[in-house]
């Protein structure tokens, strides 16, 4: 069965979507896993980095995105659109190495669809819920894989729910300042009351600190504090301000994980990130 896990922040700019894509490409090539990113966030980062840009137009101007899953709660069934296996895209990344990514794209449509939802109607026997549309519409492929990671929207709305719902733990990448980290104890207190509500257990998996740098006063004592936190655990390795990491979000061609994320230990540190992950997602 897939260990489905989202990547949550309530900020955006924090490289929640780089984490999420650096952990998928890493848990395939680097530990022979059967990944599925599902990319709920509408600014559709995750999946240009996947596929680029002019695959994602063609598969959004044939409503081939998430977004044609949440406008299908709307309409009638005689209406609905939705295609699962049109949609979910295997062998996705441009890094050749990385051979067992597979993607469900997102759209920008989302951001107008979300707000929507919460008015959709309630079908025969009260059975529509908008925050199962997800776990509906997907779940016949999910345990097609080791691991699903969901790249969450930055807020806590139906979208988010959707992801959370059908999670068994998330975590939060961050950059160690007072404006990225303000959101962390919502995060934890709100996906609790959520995890209570729908009588599922979902684990804060940790903090993923990105873009860290060692001469700032705040991002040191940012750090100190998330140590000490004991709801969302800190994760061993941090990641390093770089350029590189900053470029590996082009749509660039390359053949090995160590020239898409960077030399100077770059690599062996997403390596650690994700050989964590999988330890902390089995306890």
């Amino acid at each position: 069965m897939a260990t489905v896990i989202s990547t949550i922040n309530l900020k955006g700019g924090v490289g929640k979507t780089t984490t999420t894509v650096a952990l998928a490409e890493f848990l395939s090539a680097g530990f022979c896993k059967r990944v599925l990113v599902v990319d709920l966030d509408p600014q559709t980062n995750a999946t240009v980095m996947l596929i680029g840009e002019e695959r994602w137009k063609k598969l959004n101007d044939n409503g081939h995105t998430l977004a044609q899953l949440f406008k299908d709660a709307l309409v009638e069934p005689e209406q609905r659109r939705f295609d699962l296996e049109k949609t979910l895209q295997r062998e996705v990344s441009t890094v050749s190495a990385v051979r067992s990514v597979s993607l469900l794209p997102s759209s920008l449509e989302l951001i107008d669809v979300q707000d929507r939802l919460a008015s959709m109607p309630s079908g025969r026997f009260f059975a529509e819920n908008p925050i199962e549309l997800l776990r509906r519409g997907i779940r016949s492929v999910l345990d097609e894989f080791d691991y699903v990671l969901i790249d969450c929207p930055p807020n806590l709305g139906i979208i988010t729910l959707n992801g959370l719902r059908i999670s068994h733990g998330y975590v939060i990448p961050t950059i160690p300042d007072i404006l990225s980290t303000y959101g962390i104890p919502q995060i934890v207190s709100r996906v609790r009351e959520f995890s209570r509500t729908v009588g599922e257990d979902i684990q804060p998996l940790g903090v993923i600190v990105n873009m860290y740098r060692e001469q700032s006063s705040v991002h040191r004592g940012t750090l100190d504090r998330l140590r000490a936190e004991k709801d969302a655990k800190l994760f061993g390795t941090i990641i390093p301000h770089n350029d590189h990491i900053a470029g590996a979000a082009e749509d660039t061609e390359v053949n090995t994980l160590r020239q898409k994320w960077g030399y100077q230990g770059q690599f062996d540190r997403y390596r650690a990130i994700a050989d964590e992950l999988q330890r902390r997602a089995e306890a």
